[in-house]
C-alpha cells in the first residue's frame, strides 16, 4: 500500500487529497484478496517520450500514444492503477475493477475506459477545466506553483 500512497503523493498537490480519499474509499469497498494499487502518478516529459517511442523506435508493444506534454500525468493530474488480488497484479476489468473506477468517478476524475477513440482502462485522470493542450501552455509559460514544476491550477 505504500507504494500506492507514493505515487499518489507525486500528483499534483491540489489533486493529492481528492486522490488519497478516493483510494481509501476504493480500498475499503473492494473485498478481502483483492487491493487496488495505484501504479503510477506523475510522469516527466522524458518518461512520457520514452513510453511514446516503445513500440515505434524502440522494441516492444505500443504502450502510449501520448507524447510528452500532451498526457495529464505530466501535470500530476493522472494516475493509472491495477488490482492486487491474492498479491497478482490483474488487469481484468470486472466487476471489482469497477467497483474502483466508479468511486473515482465519484470523485471528480475522468476514466480512460469512456474514451470514445482509444480505451486506457487503467487511467484516471482530473483536468481542472483545462485541455492538455492549456496546462502544456502554462507549464511552457513557467505558470507553477512557487518552488516545484506544478502548473498552477
Amino acid at each position: 500500500m505504500s507504494n500506492s500512497i507514493d505515487q499518489i503523493n507525486t500528483l499534483h498537490p491540489k489533486l493529492r487529497p481528492i486522490a488519497l480519499e478516493a483510494y481509501n474509499e476504493a480500498v475499503r469497498a473492494t473485498p478481502v484478496g483483492v487491493h487496488p494499487i495505484i501504479t503510477q502518478g506523475y510522469r516527466t516529459f522524458e518518461e512520457s517520450d520514452k513510453l511514446y517511442q516503445q513500440g515505434r523506435t524502440t522494441p516492444g508493444e505500443i504502450v502510449s500514444n501520448a507524447k510528452a506534454g500532451s498526457s495529464y500525468h505530466n501535470y500530476g493530474c493522472a494516475i493509472d492503477f491495477c488490482l492486487l488480488i491474492n498479491g497478482k497484479e490483474s488487469w481484468n476489468v470486472d466487476e471489482n475493477w469497477m467497483t474502483v473506477v466508479n468511486i473515482f468517478k465519484s470523485h471528480g476524475f475522468e476514466w480512460g475506459g469512456n474514451w470514445k477513440s482509444i480505451k486506457d482502462y487503467p487511467h484516471l485522470q482530473m483536468r481542472f477545466g483545462l485541455t492538455w493542450q492549456q496546462m502544456l501552455a502554462k507549464h511552457n509559460a513557467g505558470d507553477l506553483i512557487s518552488g516545484t514544476s506544478y502548473i498552477n491550477l
